[in-house]
């Protein structure tokens, strides 16, 4: 009799095994009050790395990170027509606070463009104030109707970033700066996802945004997750909060802004693109666990050499753990791992000991071969270097066999039932985006012909990628 498998295949039941590797790999549970999660340590350690990566990159981008409270004045979200309207489902409101009914009701902040608001206006005088770049991590609760872990939860861990310049094209250029050399080179070169940068449309743009730049990832099941967004948010807030700076007379012009977040979706985003049917795959870029170590037995020598490899990797420069646990099955063990993604095993036993040599099991493009023990950390950095170009081309591999080119709808929604379909946004329009999301299929960005972010939303030869979506 077959033995059942670990994971529901992804050919099966794509949902059934999401659920069942984020549950197996040990990454987060559903928390006790619908829509939460907990987030285990292996999984924390991932997004901790994806912090760690995203932070040095808005730094060098010229923000600074800071701190606001999560209780929002409800009357503050009232101010700006549009955002509240864009929010008002989704929002957690406080209305008693130390055994009474509050004055006002609180907010839990769903994002923080007018608690920020608030204090820039307070923060900004002059024009030698301007550039105004900030940062905060933090949390945020959106009520959700239908979550799933990682992809859509009531609350979820973030960044999130607001700027407030001189003009308009400052805001513009720098909103577009942080869309593709801050999440583009991140989501490219450190997770390994071909994601496509394009701009949303008006009906998907974010509320209270004049223009919503975005990154789409697409999954293993062909669906389209959005990764991340940057949005210029032109003069809309500096009105309604009166942030304002003084020319060189007495003359004083409102601010023109930014608001811009990647969350723990890219978790759920990476699970999704990377993982196969025996786990995780972890760039190795990212990967927090760049190498586990495995004692096959408890032998002494072989304890001491596992010990002595991991100590040489980690000195190396390459992120190691040591799994010396031989009161655990070895063979349970090597698949708790597997599951985890981690990109390189090295299993250490008498006999390898006895030849000199360690088996060498590669995680991404699978397959295992012995080492020589001596050589690891000289050939370790180029066997993981190769193995972030390989997570990379195969997404790339994917989204182009699974896009094709389209002209009606009905073909959009053949197109979005394997993957996406690109359509002229002139003869689409908005029209035709309505009728699609009718049907459970949206635009998920428009292109330039040339595959580039347009400049405009009517921009002559505009293309519109159309999916369905997480």
């Amino acid at each position: 009799m077959a033995k059942a498998p670990i994971l529901t295949p992804q050919a099966d039941d794509f949902p059934r095994w999401y659920q069942d590797l984020i549950n197996k790999a040990e990454l987060a549970d559903n928390g006790p009050v619908r829509g939460t999660m907990v987030i285990r340590p292996y999984g924390y350690g991932l997004w901790e790395r994806m912090q760690q990566e995203m932070d040095a990159r808005i730094k060098k981008a010229g923000a600074q990170n800071a701190y606001f409270p999560m209780f929002i004045p409800q009357s503050y979200l009232t101010r700006e027509a549009e955002h509240v309207e864009g929010f008002a489902p989704e929002l957690a409101v406080v209305t008693h606070g130390g055994g009474k009914d509050l004055e006002e009701p609180v907010v839990v902040r769903p994002t923080s463009e007018t608690i920020i608001n608030e204090y820039f206006s307070k923060w900004v005088q002059s024009h030698r104030d301007l550039p105004l770049l900030i940062n905060q991590w933090a949390n945020v609760v959106r009520w959700e109707l239908r979550p799933r872990v990682f992809l859509r939860t009531t609350e979820f861990l973030w960044q999130e970033g607001h700027t407030a310049h001189a003009t308009y094209e400052d805001a513009r250029d720098y909103a577009a700066m942080i869309h593709t050399d801050v999440y583009g080179d991140f989501m490219t070169n450190v997770l390994g996802i071909d994601v496509v940068l394009g701009r949303k449309t008006v009906k998907e743009r974010f509320a209270g945004a004049i223009n919503t730049l975005t990154l789409e990832g697409m999954m293993g099941d062909g669906k389209a997750l959005q990764m991340g967004t940057s949005h210029e948010l032109g003069q809309n807030f500096a009105k309604v909060f009166n942030t304002t700076y003084q020319l060189q007379g007495a003359e004083r012009e409102f601010v023109w802004q930014t608001s811009w977040g990647v969350s723990t979706r890219m978790v759920g985003g990476l699970i999704m693109s990377h993982g196969d049917d025996n786990g995780l795959r972890v760039p190795p870029r990212l990967a927090a666990v760049q190498a586990v170590v495995l004692a096959i037995k408890g032998d002494d020598a072989v304890i001491a050499k596992v010990r002595e490899i991991g100590a040489k990797l980690e000195a190396a420069g390459i992120r190691t753990v040591v799994d010396d646990r031989t009161d655990t099955p070895f063979g349970r063990r090597a698949v708790d791992w597997e599951l985890k993604g981690v990109p390189v095993r090295i299993e250490v036993g008498p006999r390898d000991l006895e030849a000199g040599t360690a088996m060498l099991a590669r995680r991404i493009p699978g397959g295992k071969e012995p080492v020589q023990i001596d050589s690891l950390a000289a050939v370790l950095p180029g066997l993981l270097d190769e193995d972030q170009a390989l997570l990379l081309r195969q997404s790339r591999e994917r989204r182009e066999a699974r896009t094709v080119d389209v002209t009606t709808l009905d073909e959009c929604v053949e197109a979005a039932a394997t993957g996406w379909g690109r359509i002229s946004w002139a003869e689409l329009g908005p029209e035709g985006e309505a009728k699609l999301a009718e049907q459970g299929v949206s635009v998920r960005c428009l292109i330039a012909a040339d595959g580039s972010v347009p400049t405009s939303y009517d921009q002559e030869g505009n293309i519109a990628i159309v999916a369905r979506a997480y």
